[in-house]
């Protein structure tokens, strides 16, 4: 009784915000430009606003000449001092969290800057808002009658200025308000333990006795996680384990290669899936429908965006345009201005519009995770699907991969190679790479101009993975759990090398052994 009427009052205060969420759906350019102002404005005293001479600064027009855009490496300067004890460098408040992101292409960590505004008015606003949207599509939810599963980071101390560093969901665990962890599983202090292998064990002993109505975290991880729950407990699936969970919210690498693996760990044609858009440098965008792939940009979370369209990235005829000129289904590198002191910054994301009226946007990839040595174009959402429809063609499913170019050699054309980690392999494996190369072409037309007569591209080729190879690879790397993700695609052949490199390894102690 007592978690029914905590479910109703919860959902109620939730809804509440709707009405806020329709004022920027009805005014979403007013609404970006007064944010932009107020975020100029409350940081021209900054020394990165002096610099820039933020008091002379009145519109977008002026702030897009004035400031230049900025990437890690040259921001990095300014974030530095922060964590060193400085203050009133990049935004005008005390800064003291930081984001620890190493990334998929760079080894060097980096330290995204996490301030109390945006901890406040951005990361736990999108929770809330997160959560009042589901309620909103779903008046009959049971949401709050059991707790959440939620599969976070760790949790480090740079103790030398008594700032703080960890996964950003470790820094929003240790944050939240104590009240926070009764309605989820694990305890924030398994939640917050660094070890992954140590902490999976002590999640399950934890979880398997609780009432869970929902899932929160990272597809890949979640998944490693759900599967040794059910090796734990010898249940057939995950509903017969936890019967009224209703909802996972994902977020942080595609859905699409795991939706199937999913659907038959929770085998219910009412269970929902809502995709979520955050990063360590703020939280973007929410899936405000039922049953849809396309999510809603948050418009009042403290950010403002801009966007370069990825035909002309990284050439000297790049631009870069406000929201309201935006255009459908175009790639675009995402720019963002943030209530944490980050400004013009090139997140290393792509997204496309699937609608402008609202502003709903997909996530197709990174600005260095695509594939273009031959002109192919070919971005992660584009591998994502074509390798989920071939999943379902032939009854496979996929734990990781990658995909790399093979260059051209003398009179040999170039290919596409595919490293493939398989859950279940295909019967027929050479069946399969046919599939997946017709799927890719339908896809994308630039990949399928590059294919047609093998005018370019060679057939691509695919490699099968050892069981485990890419979380060991992911394990020599210290990168195990948290937001840590395979690279998808990449223009050169280091990772793939590195892949390789293990999986032959692993063929000569076999064959020494036997």
């Amino acid at each position: 009784m007592a978690f029914t009427i905590i479910n109703s009052i919860a959902s109620w205060i939730l809804k509440q915000r709707i009405h806020q969420i329709e004022l920027f759906l009805k005014f979403p350019n007013e609404v970006q430009n007064e944010l932009l102002l107020d975020l100029i404005k409350s940081n021209e005293q900054t020394v990165f606003g002096k610099k820039y001479d933020f008091s002379s600064v009145k519109n977008y027009d002026s702030f897009s000449k004035r400031v230049p855009l900025f990437t890690y490496e040259e921001m990095e300067p300014y974030i530095e001092r922060t964590r060193r004890g400085e203050q009133n460098i990049l935004w005008f408040e005390p800064v003291k969290w930081f984001a620890k992101s190493s990334g998929t292409t760079n080894a060097k960590s980096k330290f995204i800057p996490v301030s109390n505004d945006a901890l406040e008015n951005c990361h736990y606003k999108a929770a809330k808002d997160l959560l009042c949207l589901y309620l909103n599509n779903n008046e009959n939810s049971q949401l709050f009658t059991g707790k959440s599963l939620r599969l976070g980071g760790s949790k480090q101390l740079y103790e030398d200025n008594n700032t703080f560093f960890g996964d950003l969901s470790a820094i929003l665990i240790d944050n939240m308000p104590f009240w926070a962890e009764f309605s989820s599983t694990p305890s924030n202090k398994t939640s917050l333990m660094s070890e992954w292998e140590t902490k999976m064990s002590a999640i399950v002993r934890e979880t398997k006795g609780e009432n869970v109505t929902s899932f929160a975290g990272v597809p890949s991880w979640m998944l490693v996680l759900l599967n040794r729950i059910i090796e734990d407990t010898g249940r057939g699936n995950l509903l017969e384990l936890w019967p009224n969970a209703e909802v996972y919210f994902h977020g942080g690498v595609s859905f699409e290669p795991y939706r199937e693996q999913y659907n038959k760990l929770l085998p219910n044609s009412n269970f929902k899936y809502y995709e979520i858009y955050n990063a360590s440098e703020g939280f973007f965008a929410i899936q405000d429908l039922n049953n849809s792939s396309d999510l809603l940009l948050m418009l009042d979370y403290g950010i403002f965006y801009e966007f370069i369209p990825m035909a002309t990235f990284g050439t000297l005829e790049q631009r870069v345009i406000p929201l309201a000129q935006v255009e459908l289904d175009k790639n675009y590198a995402l720019v963002i201005t943030t209530n944490a002191g980050l400004w013009r910054y090139i997140i290393g994301d792509t997204v496309r519009f699937t609608s402008l009226s609202p502003y709903r946007i997909r996530i197709t990839g990174r600005t260095k995770h695509h594939i273009n040595v031959f002109g192919e174009e070919l971005m992660v959402e584009n591998t994502d699907r074509a390798l989920a429809k071939t999943c379902e063609q032939t009854a496979a499913e996929v734990s990781e991969y990658t995909v790399a170019p093979i260059f051209m050699q003398e009179k040999e054309k170039g290919a596409h190679e595919w490293m493939v980690e398989f859950r279940r392999q295909p019967q027929d494996l050479e069946q399969f790479a046919l599939l997946l190369d017709r799927n890719l072409q339908d896809l994308n037309s630039d990949y399928e101009a590059k294919r047609t007569n093998n005018m370019t591209l060679n057939p691509l080729v695919i490699r099968v993975a050892r069981a485990n190879l890419f979380y060991d690879w992911l394990k020599k790397q210290d990168k195990l759990g948290g937001q840590h993700k395979i690279p998808r695609l990449s223009n050169e052949r280091k990772f793939f090398e590195e892949l390789q490199s293990m999986q032959v390894e692993t063929d000569i102690k076999s064959k020494n052994l036997a």
